[in-house]
Parts: C-alpha cells; structure tokens; sequence
C-alpha cells in the first residue's frame, strides 16, 4: 500500500478500518476527482496556513466542491493576517510534500503543533476521504472514525463553520 506505514499502524492500533484505492499522482483537487467519480465519500481539500508571524500552522480541512474564505477565515479565527504555508514548512511541521496534504500528516507533528480547522458539515458525512500521505492513494474512513483518529493525535482541533 502506498503512503506511510506508520499510519497503517496506527490505524490497526486504534481499530480504524479504511478503504484503499490506488490511483496515478494526484496532486490537485481537479486531477484527483478523476479518480474519486466511484468512490463512495466526502472528499476534502486540506490546507495549510501559517500566521503572520509564522509562529503557528493551521490545517484546514472542508469538502472539496466548496471554496473557502481566508479573509473570512482570518476573522473567525482571530490570529491575524493568514497565508499559504511554503513546502519548508509543510515539510518540517507535518513531513508532506505540496499535494499530499492530509490529516493523517499530523502523525508526524509529534509537538502537536498544528492546530486543525474542520468544516463542521463533515459531520454530515458517513465516510471521508483523504490522501494517505501521498497522492497516489486514497483512503476512505468512517466520520466517527476520523473523529478517533483526530483524538489520537493530541493536536487541538475544532469543528467551524467555514466559507
């Protein structure tokens, strides 16, 4: 299977069941829906922010059809002016490289670091897809599942309404 093996670990520890779908690289939303047109799941767009400081990291994670807001964004949150993290940062705080952005990166945060924004009409869903830390795989977990899986981490997360 493509993608870390620690988190293939971590999902059998903690009794996470996943389906895999293997697939070419799909580094964007637009290439990677071409291989998400049978699969069963919410899919998401994961982002990763810093402040304007550069002294915090954020990942936001919402369902892949909807846009989102920064300006908005950085009113709700209240942390200032926020922007695209580079690849240095998203490498040294979640181990990923540009277009494998995914939740389970904060497998790697071992500081817990990153604080996660997830759009609360991911509630709604019974599963919810994500890279597994490569973009040459999908993996689809159950929502109560992703919820263990968040728990897991230590990392603070919030449910928001986004956009």
């Amino acid at each position: 299977m493509n993608g870390q093996k620690e988190l293939y670990e971590i999902f059998k520890n903690l009794d996470i069941n996943f389906e895999y779908y293997e697939h070419p690289e799909a580094p964007t939303i637009e290439i990677a829906k071409k291989y998400w047109e049978n699969l069963e799941a919410t899919h998401c767009k994961n982002i990763f922010l810093r402040n304007h400081k550069g002294n915090k990291h954020y990942l936001v994670i919402f369902e892949h059809t909807k846009e989102l807001s920064i300006k908005s964004l950085e009113q709700s949150l209240k942390q200032g002016k926020l922007s695209f993290a580079s690849d240095w940062r998203l490498k040294e705080y979640l181990n990923l490289k540009a277009g494998s952005v995914s939740p389970f990166g904060l497998i790697n945060d071992t500081e817990n670091h990153v604080t996660v924004f997830i759009d609360k009409n991911l509630l709604n869903s019974d599963s919810i897809s994500f890279h597994p830390n490569i973009n040459t795989a999908s993996l689809i977990i159950k929502k109560d599942d992703f919820v263990k899986f968040m728990n897991w981490t230590k990392n603070y997360y919030e449910f928001l309404e986004l956009y």
